[in-house]
This record gives C-alpha cells, sequence and structure tokens, in this order.
C-alpha cells in the first residue's frame, strides 16, 4: 500500500478527530474507575458518561434521560427492534436490522418487506399497504439515510402515516446525524447512533428514546442505562463521544454540505466508467455509489486499495462475504450489485485527494480492463 493513500470510505468509519483522542487520553489517566462506584474514582469516571449522555442529548433534541448509551448503533438497533410484536422493513436496511427482522420471522411473528424501488427511496403508499394488517404495538424501522447509496429517506410522511394507525417508527439516523440538518433525522419514536460515524471512538453508540414505551432489554445483567443495556460503561469511550457530538452538533452539517463539489467531481469521473445507483433520489452530499460493468466490486476495491485509493464494494458490515450488496441487489438487480463501489468522502477530504483519486481510478480501471 502506498504511504499516503486517499482515504474514501468515511461512511464505514471516520478517524477519531484530535480533540476526541486529547480527551480519550485524559479520561484514561483520570478517570478509569468503575461508572458504577460511589468513590471518588466511579464519580469521576461517572461525570464523563453523564457528560457524554447530555451531549447526545442536546445533538438529538430529547432530555438525557431518553439517551441510552450502548456498545454501537447495532446494538441499539437490536435493542429497538428485538421485543417487537410486528416488524416492517426493507431490504434498505443495514444488516443490524435486516438479520433482527429475519430472526423474528423465524420466530413465527409478523414481518412484511417493503418493495424497493430502482430510485432506493421508499414510497410512503407502499408502506402504508403494510400497515392496515400487522397487529398492534408494530414497529416500522426506516433508516434516515443509506449507508450505501447515500439516499435519503421520506421519513416525515412515513412517520406520520405509522402514528395514524397506532404504531411505532425506529429510525437508524448512522450515516445523517451530523452530516444533515437535524429535521431531515429528526424523527421516530427512537432512532440509533454510534459514536464512531461522526469522528468518535468505536465501542459506543446511543439508542434515543422519544415516545412512552420502552424496549424490553436483549441482554440481562446489573441496573446500568435504566436496565435496558446493563454492563460496565466505559468512561474513556463516553469522553470522545461527548466530543464528537459537540463538533457534529455546531458545525456538522455544514461540513458534509461543503464536500458536495467534491463528490460530484469524482461522481462524474466515475459515471463515465460506470453508471450511478440512486441518482434519481434526494442523496447525502458526500457519498456515491457506482456499478463498473464488467467487474466484481471487491476485485475492484482490492485492486484500488494496491493503487493507493481506499473504497467500498458495500457496507463494512458485509465485508469479507462473497455475496454481493444487498442493497444494490435490491434496488437494481445482482449485475449492478456485484459491481458496486461506495465512495463517501469526510470533512478533510481535499481537491488535492478527489484529483488524486480520479487518477488512480482511471488507471486501475483501465489496467484491470486491458487483462480481462
Amino acid at each position: 500500500m502506498p504511504e499516503a493513500a486517499i482515504y474514501l470510505d468515511w461512511n464505514a468509519t471516520t478517524p477519531p478527530h484530535p480533540e476526541v483522542l486529547a480527551a480519550m487520553r485524559d479520561a484514561a489517566e483520570s478517570a478509569w474507575g468503575n461508572p458504577s462506584s460511589v468513590h471518588g474514582a466511579g464519580r469521576r469516571a461517572r461525570a464523563l458518561v453523564e457528560d457524554a449522555r447530555e451531549a447526545v442529548a442536546a445533538l438529538c433534541g430529547t432530555p438525557a434521560r431518553d439517551v441510552i448509551l450502548t456498545s454501537g448503533a447495532t446494538e441499539a438497533n437490536n435493542l429497538a427492534l428485538r421485543s417487537a410484536t410486528a416488524l416492517i422493513t426493507s431490504r434498505l436496511e443495514h444488516p443490524s436490522v435486516v438479520r433482527v427482522a429475519e430472526a423474528l420471522e423465524r420466530e413465527g411473528r409478523v414481518v412484511r418487506w417493503v418493495p424497493v424501488p430502482p430510485s432506493g427511496r421508499l414510497d410512503p403508499a407502499a408502506v402504508e399497504e403494510f400497515l392496515s394488517d400487522v397487529p398492534p404495538g408494530f414497529v416500522v424501522a426506516l433508516m434516515a439515510v443509506n449507508h450505501e447509496t447515500g439516499v435519503i429517506q421520506p421519513l416525515h410522511e412515513v412517520e406520520t402515516l405509522v402514528h395514524r394507525r397506532g404504531g411505532r417508527l425506529h429510525v437508524d439516523a448512522v450515516q445523517a446525524v451530523g452530516k444533515l440538518p437535524t429535521d431531515s433525522w429528526h424523527h421516530g419514536d427512537t432512532s440509533s447512533i454510534a459514536a464512531h460515524k461522526i469522528r468518535g471512538p468505536k465501542g459506543i453508540g446511543a439508542l434515543v428514546l422519544r415516545s412512552p414505551g420502552m424496549p424490553v432489554p436483549v441482554i440481562l445483567g446489573g441496573a446500568q442505562e435504566r436496565g435496558l443495556r446493563p454492563g460496565t460503561l466505559d468512561p474513556v469511550g463516553a469522553a470522545g463521544f461527548a466530543v464528537a457530538a459537540r463538533r457534529a452538533l455546531s458545525s456538522g452539517p455544514g461540513r458534509t454540505a461543503a464536500l458536495a463539489p467534491l463528490r460530484d467531481r469524482i461522481e462524474a469521473a466515475a459515471a463515465r466508467l460506470g453508471v450511478v445507483n440512486g441518482s434519481d433520489a434526494p442523496r447525502a452530499p458526500h457519498v456515491t455509489n457506482v456499478s463498473v460493468g464488467g467487474f466484481r466490486g471487491d476485485e475492484l476495491v482490492a485492486a484500488l486499495d494496491l493503487g493507493g485509493l481506499h473504497v467500498a464494494s458495500g457496507s463494512a458490515c458485509s465485508a469479507g462475504t462473497a455475496e454481493p450488496s444487498p442493497v444494490i441487489l435490491a434496488m437494481l438487480g445482482r449485475a449492478r450489485a456485484e459491481s458496486a463501489l461506495r465512495i463517501s468522502l469526510g470533512e478533510t477530504t481535499t481537491q488535492e485527494d478527489i484529483d488524486v483519486a480520479i487518477s488512480i481510478l482511471d488507471r486501475v480501471v483501465t489496467r484491470q480492463a486491458s487483462i480481462a
């Protein structure tokens, strides 16, 4: 791998911000105690946990009491959905939602899969069709921004329909928080976020509760997090999460909006080599997904990596499998899914990075085509 590789896989994870790392170093030295302990070391650790809770609450516009800290968004999604009497969702969702839906199906609970249009943006009317014949207490799970295409889902319209029928909406807001204006993702009875998507540390996230009713714990243990998420919380991760959440609240959407011209530039270059997936729907300004005909996406990702460009062929949580992107498969079929590349930018991406990335992309695709 070249020394100065260009990192354009920000949807997979983001580099921890220097302020986040500094806060975590300080916490590791001075507040490493168990937050549940009542002595001084425990109180110092507890202060960092509660500071993170308050920062996430401010970011999400909810009382701090209604922020349940978790190990990440996967746990938060499981916590929100695992006890649903009925679930309505689609194959566009993150694996941590799709796998829960499949498990509920195997257990005999009602699960409805909403048809996915080629645009990758669900039709609220298609969701509504499933709302009349599901048991009371049903949940609709819908992500705010798709993790592979950046397509923005119609949360407001779906939320209105769900509440009219007496159901609950769970929003996977992981790829929207800190990237889009709050009103585009601030919906749902519950929502999940992950620190490492907003330049915080891995291993910590949150489930945000916005309406009455409590989820059922997925794991059992102590009384931490109101008994919903037992286990000792990490004050070091909490310290980093607090800094990341405050940065996301202060200017995150503006930083992401500024990436649109850079995204458009590399998308135009990539579109000369293939076809853009999801371009007919509203999208977040920092991500593009392109299918390059005649190539396997995972093989092209490996070749680009050797050339000095880090991108992805699908969700990082599905990496290492032989299956094509389930999102693009649901939208546009197997051929487009097998050849898909996801390119996602972040706040440190520069015009020079994009110029180099375009050069690498052109060179690698041309070379691979000549080999084929």
